[in-house]
């Protein structure tokens, strides 16, 4: 996740734990990729033989991203807050007993957007995660197209699957000519399939990574 400070104590925050993003941070370095892991801030242990930048909220991570970049793959699985304040206060926001504090919000930067829409340096594979609530497929291929991705992971969050800050996940890798529907397996083994997928995309296409 990102955290996006609404005063010293508090943020605006999801329910993601990172087990996901983390997963196949160490899978792609497993792989013998050499891995750069911009993460929020997280619970998980840090995955081994990757390069770590730690961050705290949306406008980080977009500069961290942004200086990682020229890259083969980059994978965006970061569930990053949408909306953040307008401004912060440098001391705690009060109760006072006549009401509510009112919060104007403002936009976050579109990580995935930006990168995947760039004239210069766009990673030759750029894959997106989708974390809905309904109509998985459908929002998830219109998320694909207006993104500018190459690749879409879908993936149903609603609180009855248990996905956000569980250890299973059930994957759909959506591209440009297919939806594969994956059964449901552990994070490292959506990790795992992932990456022996983007590494088949490589070999097909010829490039080295």
């Amino acid at each position: 996740p990102t955290h996006e400070p609404i005063d010293p104590v508090r943020y605006i925050a999801n329910r993601s734990s990172g087990k996901q993003g983390h997963a196949i941070a160490a899978a792609a370095a497993a792989a013998g990729a050499m891995v750069t892991l911009v993460s929020g801030p997280v619970n998980v242990p840090d995955p081994p033989g990757v390069k770590l930048i730690k961050v705290e909220t949306a406008r980080d991570m977009l500069a961290a991203v942004e200086q990682a970049l020229p890259v083969d793959a980059a994978v965006f699985a970061a569930a990053v807050a949408d909306w953040r304040t307008a401004t912060n206060t440098a001391e705690k926001i009060k109760k006072t007993g006549k009401g509510t504090p009112e919060l104007a919000l403002v936009e976050n930067p579109d990580i995935l957007a930006t990168v995947a829409q760039l004239k210069t340096r766009r990673p030759p594979l750029v894959i997106g995660f989708a974390a809905e609530t309904e109509h998985v497929l459908e929002h998830a291929k219109k998320k694909r197209k207006a993104k500018g991705c190459d690749w879409i992971v879908a993936n149903d969050v609603s609180p009855r699957t248990g996905v956000m800050g569980g250890d299973r996940n059930t994957a759909h890798l959506i591209t440009a000519e297919a939806v594969e529907s994956w059964p449901e397996m552990s994070k490292a083994e959506v990790a795992e399939r992932l990456m022996l997928r983007a590494a088949r995309h490589f070999a097909e296409s010829e490039i080295s990574v």
